[in-house]
């Protein structure tokens, strides 16, 4: 299914098992061979599209793969922040020779309960929407607003909402179900869905919270995915 360094079955399905949290420190030393982590590749074009900043945020930065990727585009400092110590760890390590000369600061915490305010000229989230929970999407782009410079931008990708004859949407679907039952079997949950913050609900949600957004159509190995920056005014 993986790498041959990436994780098992058993070690997947005991991920699964466990909080979040603790689900992710148990991934930490495998996951950047996992097809969930974010593609550099991704990453790098992404970078590359919103010239230099002096301060930028990585929400739920996991092992560090945006921090590489954004580092040779800032000037003073990337903060990067996430609720998994041991992915945290990674990213110590993984980021240290990273190029550029940012200075890189790791920071252990709940992104919903962050209370940066007008610090960050950038702030990204790279393939982690599916841990905030639908209920907390408000809360989640408050925060981003608050800790955003006016003109400040929040940019990251996404895609559209699929048609109803997508396969591989309705595989998804049946993913989130089996998910909810496990959350309302087992506590505590493990929060992980697919089909969050899509296009075209998360541009009005955006838009009611005081940013103004620019949708650029990307091609990513044969399917349309969507680069938005978000600005606050």
């Amino acid at each position: 299914m993986f790498h041959p360094e990436g994780p098992t079955l058993v070690q997947l399905a005991r991920q699964a098992l466990s909080s979040t949290r603790r689900g992710y420190d148990l991934l930490a030393p495998r996951f950047d061979y996992t097809p969930f982590r974010t593609p550099p590749e991704l990453l790098d074009r992404v970078a590359r599209t919103f010239g230099e900043v002096d301060r930028a945020l990585d929400l739920c930065c996991g092992t560090g793969a945006g921090i590489i990727a954004l580092r040779p585009h800032v000037r003073d400092e990337i903060v990067g922040v996430d609720f998994s110590p041991g992915m945290l760890a990674e990213a110590r390590e993984r980021t240290a020779s990273a190029p550029g000369e940012a200075r890189i600061t790791l920071v252990e915490g709940d992104v919903l309960e962050l209370a940066y305010d007008a610090e960050f000229d950038l702030v990204t989230c790279f393939g982690a929407f599916g841990h905030i929970r639908e209920a907390d999407e408000e809360r989640f782009v408050r925060m981003i607003h608050r800790a955003l410079r006016p003109g400040g931008r929040f940019v990251f990708v996404t895609s559209w909402r699929p048609g109803p004859f997508d396969a591989r949407a309705w595989a998804l679907r049946a993913f989130n179900a089996v998910m909810r039952v496990r959350n309302a079997l087992l506590k505590p949950p493990f929060i992980m869905y697919y089909l969050t913050f899509l296009l075209p609900d998360v541009g009005g949600l955006l838009e009611r919270n005081g940013f103004s957004v620019e949708v650029r159509e990307l091609e990513w190995q044969g399917r349309r995915v969507a680069l938005v920056t978000a600005t606050r005014a």
